[in-house]
């Protein structure tokens, strides 16, 4: 096997293991769960073709689902961040800029990038996700608050886990 494809699938495993068995009785009132194991679909390589990426989103989201419970919820908000790394990669970042940058990692695309990058999915993620779980306007407030205090501890922890596994840009 290629080393690309080693690598996903170990990131893959660590993410989920990090998720079922670390961040699953974490949170604070049901209203910060941080969410690591989106950080497996961001983290796809670029030439990932587009069905593969939906397909290994919404199996990701299922496997979660499975542990978690939640009857399809997880499966469906990973299918909808997929679809949004679809866009934002052909907006973002430029088609020839793919064969030089063969991920979208903080070392590779730097921090400003990925940052922004990491903000706008995982936003879309949990508003996708917690929308879904409520399936109500009854408490707009509450989820509004769950998707920003989940948010944040998502985000600082990839970047944590980001630092943890930094790699330079090869030039």
């Amino acid at each position: 096997m290629s080393r690309v494809i080693i690598i996903t699938l170990l990131r893959f495993f660590l993410l989920l293991f990090i998720q079922v068995f670390l961040l699953k009785n974490f949170g604070y009132y049901n209203l910060a769960t941080p969410f690591l194991y989106i950080l497996f679909i961001l983290l796809l390589p670029f030439n990932t073709p587009n069905w593969l990426l939906f397909v290994l989103a919404f199996l990701t989201g299922l496997t979660v689902d499975a542990f978690y419970d939640t009857l399809g919820v997880n499966a469906a908000a990973c299918t909808v961040l997929a679809l949004v790394r679809v866009l934002f990669i052909s907006v973002t970042v430029q088609r020839d800029g793919f064969d030089n940058e063969p991920e979208p990692s903080l070392g590779i695309m730097g921090f400003r990038w990925f940052f922004f990058y990491a903000v706008i999915l995982t936003l879309v993620h949990h508003t996708t996700l917690f929308f879904l779980e409520t399936f109500h306007f009854d408490e707009i407030q509450y989820t509004l608050m769950r998707i920003v205090l989940s948010s944040v501890p998502t985000i600082l922890l990839m970047l944590v886990y980001e630092y943890i596994f930094y790699r330079k840009k090869e030039r």
